[in-house]
Order: C-alpha cells, then sequence, then structure tokens
C-alpha cells in the first residue's frame, strides 16, 4: 500500500503546488499529518486515512463549479488507475465525497471512523492561526470584501445558500470556522479545535477594535 500512497502524493502534489487560495499541497500535507496524529489516539485503518487525506480536496466544490461528487469519482479513477482494490477504492471516494462542509444548517453525513479522523483534520487546518491566513487568501482570491458591516452572517444555512450568497470574509469566521469546534467528530479533534477556536475568537475581538478608528488611543 505504501508505494500506492507515494504515488498519489506525487500526483497530488502536481497538481496543487503553487495553489493561491489556501488549498494548495501544504494544505493537503497538513491535513494528513494531523489526520495521522489523530489517527495515533483514535485508530482506524491508516491508509484509507492517509490515502483520503491525500485526495480531498482533488475537485473541491467551489473550483469545479459547485459539483459535490466529482472529487469521489476523480479520486476512484485515480487510485484504480494504480491498482488499488476495490474495498479501498470505495471507503475513500466516500470520504471524499463526504468532507465537503455544506451549509451551518446541513447536517455532516460521515460514517466511517476513518472519514471522521479525515473531516476533522481538515476542518482543524481551517481554524486557528493558519485558518485565518487561509480564510483571507481565499477571500482575496474570489474578489470578497474583507468585512461589510452593513450584510449580516447568515445562521442556519443551506448548501445553495452557502454557496452562493453575497458576503465577506469576517461572516466566514460566523457561518462556518466558528462553528466547527462543535462538529468535530473526534475527542483529540475536539480537543485541538477548542484551542484554535479561542484564537480566533482574540482575533476578532482585535479586528473590530482596530476596525473602530474612533476609539484608537494615541
Amino acid at each position: 500500500m505504501e508505494k500506492y500512497i507515494q504515488s498519489v502524493e506525487q500526483k497530488v502534489k502536481e497538481l496543487f503546488d503553487n495553489e493561491a487560495t489556501g488549498h494548495d499541497w501544504f494544505h493537503i500535507d497538513r491535513v494528513r499529518k494531523i489526520a495521522l496524529k489523530i489517527h495515533e489516539k483514535e485508530g482506524g485503518n491508516k491508509e484509507i486515512i492517509e490515502l483520503a487525506a491525500l485526495l480531498h480536496d482533488i475537485s473541491d466544490h467551489k473550483f469545479n463549479g459547485g459539483d459535490f461528487e466529482k472529487g469521489a469519482l476523480i479520486s476512484d479513477q485515480i487510485l484504480s488507475d494504480l491498482g488499488v482494490d476495490d474495498r479501498t477504492k470505495k471507503a475513500v471516494a466516500l470520504i471524499v465525497k463526504s468532507v465537503s462542509f455544506k451549509g451551518s444548517g446541513v447536517k455532516d453525513v460521515m460514517n466511517s471512523l476513518e472519514g471522521k479522523i479525515v473531516q476533522d483534520a481538515d476542518r482543524i487546518d481551517a481554524i486557528g492561526a493558519i485558518g485565518i491566513a487561509r480564510t483571507f487568501a481565499y477571500g482575496g482570491a474570489i474578489q470578497q470584501a474583507i468585512y461589510d458591516p452593513s450584510i449580516s452572517p447568515k445562521q442556519k444555512q443551506s448548501t445553495e445558500s452557502y454557496v452562493n450568497d453575497r458576503t465577506h470574509t469576517i461572516n466566514h469566521f460566523y457561518e462556518k470556522l466558528l462553528l466547527l469546534k462543535d462538529r468535530m467528530h473526534t475527542p483529540t479533534g475536539k480537543a485541538i479545535a477548542k484551542k484554535r477556536t479561542r484564537y480566533m475568537e482574540d482575533f476578532l475581538t482585535q479586528f473590530y477594535t482596530e476596525w473602530e478608528v474612533d476609539h484608537l488611543k494615541i
């Protein structure tokens, strides 16, 4: 199985090298490493976890026209071309299909322990200091405003609303990032997310303080 993992790693690295929205090779590699750290505590099939982590963004809906199914099809094809067994291909494809956040009003559907670990790892990399950096990188890439006080965050969003509604980057914290700590599956993921969420909350407090220039003390 190690040779398959190495082949997938090389292919993904080539595809995502120099990607500028925060969904680059380094993000994928961090998710892989976080997932394997969680695996050490929580168990599960290590090979499925590693392959799914490497392939989880192979065709992200944000960049393929909104298709949540395409990533699973591509991951299955990549693993088929390498000769990976059907059980592993199916398990990985199901994780890839289900890993994305689809709106605060949409329940997560992730049944396997391996999938829960990969989803936790992906969400951990979306929060904390790295998450803040990635959020603003993505917002800039899609020409989204940093902040517009006239546009309030949406609560319990449908997938359609989450994907299509006009917003600004600060709203993303309230519509997704600050919610993730309560949507972690594993005890290990919950513990990590709690710390990273506090960091984001401190950032937002400072952001609003600096936004209100009239309150600046000199």
